[in-house]
């Protein structure tokens, strides 16, 4: 029992499913916590879920947003089934499945203040990190995503899946605009860019770092300069300036934050007329930095 939790698949495999676990009940706290209350379509299955219980509240009974997420996404996955390959599909139907029962578990959580503009932030906030875990796990929460695959590998190959997800989305949203009206969508769509913004740092990572590219003579002797003041590595490149036309050394030397008055300090010692280009970078693996996952 012991060695089959030590191995690797296996942690790989409990850290996957945690992540789809989590960012569903992110995902479906700000679905119901938050945009549901306010009329907020942000797009896919849930979008279409919170028109279809407002309309069937009156009616016979309200139609919760689990049932309709279940509704759609079990004939997307029999159909994906014969069409998508690959263990990111099982993922994904565990993932579209739990969500609908994180749907109907949140219904029970403590409600938030009924405010609008709390409600387009933090809804926008657990949405994006929502979305963000589940698919850092490989996997998808279905509705949108899954059917812009199907269609693409389908029917409209030509098409790329991002702008077919963007298409079915954007139809979700405009119907949204026509049931509930300009405001409640103008909010949706500052939510929608929220949470992609919160999402994409989620994916690309949070590990911030800057990379400098030295351009100097004295190359050789600022990269050991470095290495022995700063404890970093420098990888040198063979580059030409054009306007001189001779050929250049051009170091780069990745450091945290911290660091980076350091560096300049250090190249400035060795040489003060090097040509130094500071770029940030999202995020760093490796020696000294974050671990490969």
């Amino acid at each position: 029992m012991t060695r089959f939790l030590r191995s690797e698949k296996t942690r790989k495999f409990i850290k996957d499913y945690s992540l789809i676990i989590l960012g569903d009940f992110l995902l479906a706290y700000a679905v119901v916590a938050f945009f549901q209350p306010h009329n907020m379509v942000t797009g896919g299955v849930s979008g279409l879920g919170i028109i279809i219980a407002y309309h069937s509240a009156n009616w016979w009974f309200e139609i919760p947003v689990w049932v309709t997420n279940l509704a759609f996404n079990i004939p997307l996955f029999i159909i994906g089934g014969f069409i998508l390959k690959g263990e990111s599909v099982i993922k994904s139907a565990f993932a579209a499945v739990f969500l609908s029962a994180a749907f109907f578990f949140v219904e029970f959580l403590p409600a938030p203040p009924n405010d609008i503009i709390l409600s387009v932030i933090f809804g926008g906030l657990c949405a994006g990190i929502g979305v963000g875990l589940v698919l850092r796990s490989m996997a998808t929460t279905g509705g949108s995503t899954l059917a812009g695959s199907i269609l693409h590998n389908s029917l409209f190959k030509h098409i790329s899946v991002a702008r077919l997800i963007f298409y079915i989305d954007g139809a979700i949203i405009l119907v949204g605009f026509v049931v509930f009206g300009p405001v409640a969508s103008l909010y949706a769509i500052a939510s929608i860019y929220i949470s992609t913004k919160v999402m994409e740092a989620v994916l690309e990572g949070m590990h911030f770092a800057k990379a400098a590219f030295i351009i100097s003579e004295q190359s050789e002797a600022i990269a050991q300069h470095v290495i022995a003041k700063l404890d970093r590595g420098a990888t040198e490149l063979k580059g030409r300036g054009m306007y001189t036309k001779q050929d250049k050394n051009v170091l780069i030397c990745v450091v945290n934050t911290k660091e980076l008055i350091t560096l300049k300090r250090l190249v400035s010692e060795v040489d003060t007329t090097a040509f130094v280009i500071v770029a940030d970078v999202r995020e760093v693996l490796g020696e000294g930095f974050k671990p490969h996952l």
